[in-house]
């Protein structure tokens, strides 16, 4: 469930966060929000059109900007599209956090409960952004984005396991990939479905069974 990846390791060009606090002029008022308009309407537009057929024409023109403006902030199409998958994984991340941070504030100390209140936060936001979670999934994205996202997914398993160390001081792997590869499988399916009451009632029904699951060293002590 985590974001924290090297996205320019994965082969796709994207420079619109580092130009844009780069430069001072760009992060005027009024740079920024253009920056984010053209943000807002490349969502749409992907959401609509999907990344292969979408035009840059038709996301300026949403935005009420113009192509040179776009180029200022933005590499091209991929770039937006690479900024709005990295906001979308900040504000993932953010909602994970804060899920696990409040549980274990209230005392909770088991890390399979961590996991279940960080997972269904997760689900929660996928749910909420359905259309944005979907474009993510489809595998209609930029060339070399199959490759950030098994990045992405890699990291996310490892940040899994920093929840079950074990006394020895490894981590339980074999737990550690249940979970990581049901959760990965209940994002996609949910977020592909077209049905939304549907999707809820699959995020609820995964959540339930993921509750019924426990470690099996824990449960043998």
């Amino acid at each position: 469930m985590s974001s924290d990846m090297d996205v320019s390791s994965g082969g796709v060009p994207r420079n619109g966060s580092a130009r844009a606090a780069g430069d001072p002029a760009r992060t005027s008022d009024r740079g920024a929000a253009t920056r984010g308009a053209l943000l807002d309407a490349a969502r749409d537009v992907f959401c609509e059109s999907g990344f292969a057929q979408a035009a840059v024409t038709d996301i300026v023109a949403k935005a009420g900007a113009s192509v040179g403006s776009l180029y200022h902030h933005f590499n091209g199409k991929a770039d937006l599209y690479l900024t709005l998958f990295e906001e979308f994984q900040a504000a993932q991340q953010e909602r994970t956090r804060e899920a696990i941070s409040t549980v274990r504030e209230a005392g909770e100390t088991d890390p399979m409960r961590q996991f279940i209140a960080g997972a269904r936060a997760y689900l929660d936001g996928c749910l909420a952004q359905r259309d944005v979670s979907r474009l993510f999934i489809s595998g209609d994205g930029p060339p070399g984005f199959d490759r950030v996202m098994r990045q992405r997914l890699t990291r996310w398993a490892r940040r899994n396991a920093a929840l079950f160390h074990t006394d020895d001081g490894g981590v339980d792997e074999a737990l550690v990939m249940v979970l990581t590869g049901a959760m990965a499988g209940a994002v996609s399916e949910i977020s592909l479905m077209d049905d939304e009451g549907a999707a809820r009632r699959l995020a609820g029904e995964v959540m339930a069974i993921l509750g019924t699951i426990r470690n099996p060293r824990t449960e043998q002590r």
